[in-house]
């Protein structure tokens, strides 16, 4: 079922329920009043066929008679019965009258009222009794009549109510399906747009409305995120088109160095200035290999990895006689300041050999691209974060080109004259990303490079 028709009933439900409530209330409340209303004609018309039986005054008696025939209607069914309360069977259940048996208690309460007037209804027929004390004898005097009018004023009441009800929930029902139509259009406009967009088409945008509701939002959220999947898409292509020539390369020229020393015999020097190539070019086709290896495995969500807790003082060290197993004539400057003595307050958790790769590729790049000038690593504890500072004199990027450092393959327009894949960084990046830390970019042409990673310590997890 669909949200549109699931509102509908919903809200139909609800208004009908109120709409219930209040119709039964209503009727119940004129029922109530009705019934109140016929119980005090009954009684006055007790009282007065009391006065016309048993009050002597002769004037009074007639004028009653008068009064009654002028201006009280005869009642449907109407009687009035008298009851010596001396000659009363009390020992009996039922007690009959001029029409029906009346039950022993209705005449009781009478008594024991002492001349209040007591109501009591039956099959359809209204009773009001009282005690009317005579100068001779109590007599309990039983005025009954069947309140027809009110009945037939209650059906046609009950009837209006059904009607209405079911009227009003029919209106209800279409004018909320109309306005919910309405109310989720731009949301069938978003999901038939969107069924539409393919892997040919993430340019597709949805249309930016005006409005600040949710249904804007959604569209914004969906533009974003065709944005990020486009981007993503175009970054997997030059992915597969870079590392497919990056391949190629090292390959191509493997299989030309053994052509050219098969096509005829050679002195020993060639070959072996054959092999020396081949190997050369082995090295670079197995460097880059491990790298877009690695690159690929950080793409887990870190449950395969190995999690450990990590002293990034020690790591940072490990770092450096790495660097100095690389590069021998590095000139890498350690700086550990204002550290806490505290170990969990300079502790990480994480995988320390994918940690070393990260930060080992950005200092060994500040060595390259500074030709082994000094490059500092800064070590401080901020907060919840342990942030390393690397910072050198080097080449620097273009301030253009840094927003595609972390694109794989992706090489700064100066540093033709440099050994590289573009791997390191993006490789750094998603090392970083799956610490739950983030990397950020300072550089200046001829200037240097300053990269800042901020990791979480232990604690703050």
């Amino acid at each position: 079922m669909k949200i549109q028709t699931k509102t509908t009933i919903l809200f139909t439900v609800l208004t009908a329920t109120i709409f219930l409530i209040l119709n039964v209330a209503v009727y119940f409340f004129v029922k109530s009043f009705a019934n109140n209303d016929f119980e005090k004609r009954l009684e006055l018309r007790a009282k007065i066929a009391a006065k016309l039986t048993f009050d002597e005054a002769t004037t009074s008696t007639e004028a009653f008679k008068q009064l009654k025939q002028q201006y009280l209607e005869k009642l449907p069914k109407e009687e009035a019965v008298f009851f010596k309360v001396a000659t009363l069977p009390l020992k009996n259940k039922t007690i009959t009258n001029a029409t029906r048996p009346l039950p022993i208690s209705f005449f009781k309460d009478i008594i024991e009222r002492k001349g209040a007037t007591v109501f009591y209804e039956m099959k359809g027929v209204n009773y009001a009794g009282i005690l009317y004390k005579n100068a001779d004898a109590d007599i309990i005097v039983v005025a009954s009549a069947t309140n027809e009018y009110g009945n037939k004023m209650m059906q046609y009441l009950l009837f209006i109510k059904l009607f209405s009800l079911t009227t009003g929930v029919l209106i209800i029902y279409s004018v909320g399906m109309y306005f919910s139509k309405k109310t989720f259009e731009p949301i069938r406009s978003v999901i038939n747009s969107v069924k539409s967009i393919s892997e040919g088409k993430l340019h597709f945008r949805l249309k930016e409305l005006d409005s600040s509701d949710e249904i804007a939002e959604l569209t914004s959220t969906f533009n974003e995120m065709l944005g990020r999947l486009e981007a993503a898409f175009e970054i997997q292509n030059n992915f597969i088109s870079n590392a497919s020539h990056e391949l190629r390369t090292p390959l191509t020229a493997i299989v030309a160095e053994a052509d050219l020393a098969l096509a005829k015999e050679r002195s020993v020097a060639h070959y072996q200035q054959s092999l020396q190539q081949i190997i050369t070019q082995a090295e670079k086709l197995q460097q880059l290999t491990k790298g877009l290896l690695a690159l690929a495995q950080t793409g887990f969500d870190g449950k395969q990895q190995l999690w450990e807790t990590i002293r990034i003082d020690e790591l940072i060290i490990e770092v450096k006689n790495n660097c100095d197993a690389i590069l021998p004539q590095n000139n890498i400057k350690i700086y550990f300041e204002h550290l806490p003595t505290d170990e969990a307050a300079v502790s990480i958790k994480g995988n320390a050999d994918l940690l070393k790769i990260a930060i080992s590729n950005i200092v060994l790049n500040g060595c390259k691209y500074s030709n082994n000038n000094v490059v500092s690593i800064a070590l401080s504890v901020q907060q919840q974060l342990a942030e390393i500072i690397i910072k050198d004199s080097g080449i620097g990027i273009p301030q253009y080109e840094l927003k595609n450092i972390y694109d794989p393959f992706f090489r700064a327009s100066n540093t033709k004259n440099y050994d590289g894949f573009g791997i390191g960084m993006p490789l750094s990046n998603n090392i970083i990303q799956l610490h739950r830390g983030k990397i950020s970019v300072r550089s200046a042409i001829n200037v240097g490079t300053t990269v800042t990673i901020q990791l979480p310590l232990l604690k703050s997890f």
